[in-house]
């Protein structure tokens, strides 16, 4: 394959927060190869295509620890009664525009499978790598069980239908079980349900969900298989059981509080949370279909997202970039990026999708950074996001190119090897 060079960059380095300026990025197959401030040169390398960055920002492919690209209706049950094929097709457009905003990378939270991360890396259809949780864990009545109250309660689908999220398991040897069959089916690590939710119909947000026996069989299973869970949770009360089992990271956790964070603390546990989804929820969720009861959920964790990202700074927890988005609200994916710097800072909305990210997703040193040796996952930016971290909200307006594994997704400064 062509070496690609870029030229005279300034390098974002996010975990050390520096600004490396013009410095040369030397990339070969899927990797890079070289970082220098002394310029690369290489006059007899004929293969060799040299893309002038001078004044633009390299820094490395974002990584976004929670969504679910299979949700292409606002209305999870919904989602979950299409035809699979129909499905997978939604997907297509969806994943691509991840990709288009400099995502290079995401983890899904409930829902994708190996096969769709398969067709990315192999380059059959552009999106970000993909690391799947296949169907999340949820107890029945839990925050993936998706069916209406009824007097008689129907099978659940959701083992089985490509557009659910979640699969119902009840007790420690089904749980096992469930937890070893998403593994054997690609599984990169295990999402359980540990609380109540907005999008599910029957379950408080109060309420805390799994037993503690069940939560810690789950978490002996992927350890055996050499990952880890991630525990849907919101209280307190159920981020703290869930952590004390050995659940890994919490995904949202708006409504912490100092002795949960404490705890999170102890065991090194992190948090992903998904603020800009409850903003999109509130503006656009009764008119894309998300039920009323779920509506009526919104506001009792929307403010209490914001405010419990300085619980976790102040307890030093750190924080994961998620999303969260369903249906036409994944346009809204790089609006979180706002809404943490106003709290936190540009360098800390920064992190959480690059070098944090990486930390969760247990790829330090080969995702979410711009080092030799690590992955050419690159991203090219109209300035300095440093002191406008607008440049990373939209659509990828203002990314020059974004370059996955080697290859050059798109590109307004040169068209270079695109598969």
């Amino acid at each position: 394959m062509t070496k690609i060079l870029l030229q005279g960059g300034n390098v974002l380095d996010p975990a050390h927060g520096s600004l490396l300026l013009r410095h040369d990025v030397l990339i070969e197959n899927d990797r890079i190869i070289d970082v220098s401030a002394t310029p690369i040169d290489a006059p007899n390398a004929s293969d060799m295509q040299r893309i002038n960055v001078t004044g633009k920002t390299v820094m490395p492919g974002l990584i976004d620890c929670h969504v679910h690209v299979l949700a292409s209706l606002a209305n999870l049950g919904a989602n979950a009664l299409q035809p699979g094929s129909l499905t997978s097709i939604r997907a297509l457009p969806i994943v691509e525009a991840m990709l288009n905003r400099g995502f290079t990378t995401v983890r899904d939270a409930g829902g994708a499978d190996w096969g769709l991360a398969q067709a990315i890396a192999i380059g059959l259809v552009p999106g970000p790598r993909i690391f799947p949780s296949g169907k999340a864990l949820s107890q029945t009545g839990g925050h993936g069980d998706f069916r209406p109250r009824s007097d008689v309660l129907e099978p659940c689908s959701c083992a089985f239908r490509a557009g659910a999220i979640a699969r119902v398991a009840d007790g420690v040897d089904a749980v096992r079980l469930a937890a070893r069959e998403e593994i054997q089916k690609g599984a990169t690590q295990i999402k359980i349900m540990a609380s109540g939710g907005v999008a599910s119909p029957t379950d408080p947000i109060g309420n805390t969900q799994y037993s503690e026996d069940e939560i810690r069989a789950i978490v002996a299973e992927a350890e055996a298989a050499q990952t880890y869970v991630m525990a849907h949770a919101y209280t307190g009360r159920a981020i703290s059981r869930a952590v004390r089992c050995g659940v890994r990271t919490i995904e949202h956790g708006n409504l912490v509080d100092a002795d949960a964070a404490r705890v999170m603390h102890e065991h090194g546990a992190f948090v992903v949370p998904t603020l800009v989804t409850y903003d999109s929820l509130a503006r656009d969720g009764a008119r894309l279909g998300l039920p009323m009861d779920s509506v009526a959920k919104i506001e009792s964790v929307r403010q209490a997202g914001r405010d419990s990202l300085k619980i976790y700074a102040e307890h030093g927890v750190q924080m994961g970039f998620g999303s969260d988005l369903l249906g036409e609200m994944h346009q809204d994916q790089s609006q979180e990026f706002v809404i943490r710097a106003e709290i936190l800072g540009n360098l800390e909305a920064i992190r959480s999708a690059t070098s944090i990210a990486a930390a969760i997703l247990q790829r330090d040193g080969e995702l979410g950074t711009v080092r030799a040796g690590a992955r050419a996952d690159l991203i090219v930016v109209d300035g300095n996001p440093l002191d406008d971290i607008q440049l990373l909200a939209g659509q990828g307006e203002h990314l020059s190119l974004v370059m996955q594994g080697g290859y050059v997704h798109r590109s307004t400064l040169r068209t270079l090897n695109t598969r």
